[in-house]
Order: C-alpha cells, then structure tokens, then sequence
C-alpha cells in the first residue's frame, strides 16, 4: 500500500439554512466553487491526471442529483475525461469521500483525486426531497430507524445521564469558541469565500437592483450567544426533554474538496501535502442510540494506525446535538481540550455531507497552524453508524 497525500483541503463558507447568505445559491455551484478554487491554487497540476472525483451528499436529490459530482466537475472546467461519482454515508459522506478516493489511490488504480462533500439544506431538507420509508419498519424490531434525529439524541442524554445544563454550557462554549477563532482569523487560511449576487426590488423606480457581496466567514456564530439565552429555549423533540434548537447542530449550506496524490504525483508536480491519511473506520450502533456511533469507531481507526488517544492532538467531533457529543467526550474520556478547540456544528453548522470535508480543513490547517502531528475527525451518523479518520500533518 502507497501513502496518500492530503495536499490540500479547502471549503466553502457554511451558510445558515434555509433562510441564510446561500438560501438562492445551487449546490452544484458550491462546489464548483471550491474545484475552481483548488486549481488556481495548484496550476501547476495536469487536471487531467485527476482519477477520479469523488463527492459525498447525504441528499443527493433534486437540485443535488444527477450526480452532483460529476455536474460540478464540468461546471468547475475539469476536463471530460475526468470522471466523477457521488456516494451517500449521511453524515460522515464527506470524510467517506476522502477515505473512499484514498484507497482506490493506495491500491494503484489511480494516482490522483479530487475528494469531499457538498450540502444544501436549504435547496433539499433533511429527509431529501421525499421522504418515503419502508412501512416494514413500523412493524419490526428496526421502527428506530425511522425516529427523527432529535428522538435518538434525546434517547442518549437520558441513557448516558447528559443533563439540559450541560448541553446547554457546552452549546455555549460551542459558540464562544467558534467566535473567537472568527475574530483571530483562524478559518481563513481553509475558507475560499464565495461572491453571491443580491437582488432588492426598488417599488418606487419600479427597478431591480443587483448587489454583489463576498462571503467570507460561517454564518452560524454568534457574539450574542449566552448560557442564559440558550438555557430559556424550549425542547423542540420531546415535551419534557432536554434538546433545543441551541443545543442541536445548525442546518446549513456548505463544500468542501480535498486533493488527494500518491507520492510519485506528489513530486511530479512538486506537491508540498499538507498531510495523509492515516486510517478511517467505521461501525454501527442500534438506530435509536445514533448519536454514539463515535464510541464505536474511534478505537477502530485507532487500532488501525497503530496509535492510542494521547497521540493525538487536535478532534474535530461533530456536534449533531450536545446530548450526544458529551456521551462520546464522556464514553471514551476524551480529553475535552482537544476537542473542537474553534466550536463545533452547533456554532459553525452542519450541512450533512460536507461536514466531513470542512471538518478534514479544519483539523489539517489547525495542525499546521499549532504545529500538531496527528488529528482526527469523527462523527456519529443517522441510522445507527459512526465514522473516524485519522490524518498525520506533514
């Protein structure tokens, strides 16, 4: 097996959804953006050596079909000849994409890919455009897999005792940490902003006017965030629960793209990678319990690389909702000072597919920022999963 080089990573701006700054920007465009963006950065790679481009969505329906992948990859001037795929792992399809292109380049079928994720929860809303279950899963011992989301983590904060309080403190944090990374510039380096156009409607000259405007930073955070403020919010999943919409991660729109090398292209086109892939896993958990999927993978994609916890410096764990997060921090006792140090989902959102992608971005350029060896992404996944990359910074 070949090492596979992560030489760069980069994403979109998240957008809060459905009614935030990319509330009238296509998913395609998202990422064709971020290709565009990593091709200016590298010119001096032969786009046409690309593999394969491989891109995950947790919805890929309506305006997030057809293969979005492949539709970006023209809108993004790839060359015809560069094939390209969308695959669907809910919520870690981002980081799947990255492990999935990594293999078929370890394995030698390919030297080269362009890997990660695109969502937008504002074109096509949780449960894609139509949601339509099987009915056998009302009358069998798999009715969990049709709970919402909120359900499964109100059910993990009362089996691993997480009370309202804590979630409520650690959405908060969420927050203040996100703000402050904001303010210090600390995404700038891994965000590619994105110019939409607005359009205001002048009565009075009976005339449409078209403003431009460059988004360059999550919409998500907020300065004005408090424990106080969040503590007031009602339970949005059960009458007498503890979830709240301030607790839970934020819809949102968002890409993310990683370029992705075997060593021989590495020096070919006099490539400095920013890091490679170390090990991924994933594993299933009952559906009801979806949230602590980590638990399960964490220690998989560990024992992969031959690694233990201590090792590794940074953890981006996305936050679906607190409840669930604060089961895998305190299930697996992880050291929460190397967990989401810029805030998590609840903060900087979560649009489903891409997650794994912007969070890939995250971990790499905060490693190379601290000067850090090892990070690792993970997340929990609907239906019953969890997924966990390891990367090395180089």
């Amino acid at each position: 097996m070949t090492n596979v080089y992560v030489v760069d990573v980069i994403r979109t701006p998240v957008g809060k959804a459905p009614r935030g700054v990319f509330k009238n920007t296509l998913p395609d465009d998202l990422l064709a953006h971020t290709i565009k963006s990593m091709k200016a950065r590298h010119e001096q790679v032969d786009w046409s050596t690309i593999g394969d481009v491989v891109i995950g969505c947790a919805m890929p329906e309506a305006e997030q079909g057809m293969n979005v992948a492949r539709i970006a990859s023209l809108l993004a001037d790839l060359p015809d000849s560069v094939p390209a795929m969308t695959i669907n792992r809910f919520c870690s399809s981002g980081v799947q994409s990255i492990a999935t292109a990594a293999a078929t380049i370890a394995e030698g079928d390919i030297k080269m890919a362009l890997a990660g994720g695109v969502e937008s929860m504002s074109k096509v809303p949780l449960g894609g455009n139509k949601y339509t279950a099987n009915p056998k899963i009302f009358t069998d011992e798999h009715v969990a897999i049709a709970y919402g989301m909120g359900i499964t983590a109100e059910i993990v904060s009362k089996k691993y005792d997480i009370s309202r309080e804590a979630q409520d403190e650690f959405a908060t944090e969420s927050h203040k940490k996100a703000v402050e990374a904001q303010k210090e510039g600390y995404f700038d380096a891994e965000i590619s902003p994105f110019e939409i156009t607005e359009r205001q409607l002048d009565l009075n000259e009976s005339a449409l006017h078209l403003k431009n405007r460059l988004i360059s930073k999550d919409e998500g955070p907020r300065e004005d965030t408090s424990f106080e403020a969040i503590s007031k919010l009602r339970p949005v999943f059960a009458a007498r629960g503890t979830v709240t919409a301030g607790n839970s991660s934020q819809m949102s729109d968002g890409a993310g793209i990683a370029l992705l090398a075997n060593e021989e292209t590495v020096k070919a086109f006099n490539l400095k990678p920013m890091g490679r892939l170390v090990s991924f896993a994933v594993a299933g958990v009952p559906p009801e319990v979806m949230g602590i999927g980590p638990v399960k993978a964490i220690p998989l994609a560990l024992k992969k690389a031959g690694l233990t916890l201590d090792q590794i410096d940074w953890i981006e764990l996305n936050e679906a909702f607190a409840a669930q997060a604060l089961a895998v921090i305190k299930e697996l006792d992880l050291p929460i000072e190397k967990v989401n140090p810029l805030g998590g989902a609840i903060a900087l959102g979560h649009p489903l597919g891409a997650t794994g992608a912007i969070r890939t971005a995250t971990v790499l350029h905060g490693l190379k920022r601290t000067g850090g060896k090892y990070g690792m992404v993970t997340m929990c996944i609907g239906t019953g999963m969890g997924a966990a990359a390891i990367f090395e910074a180089l």
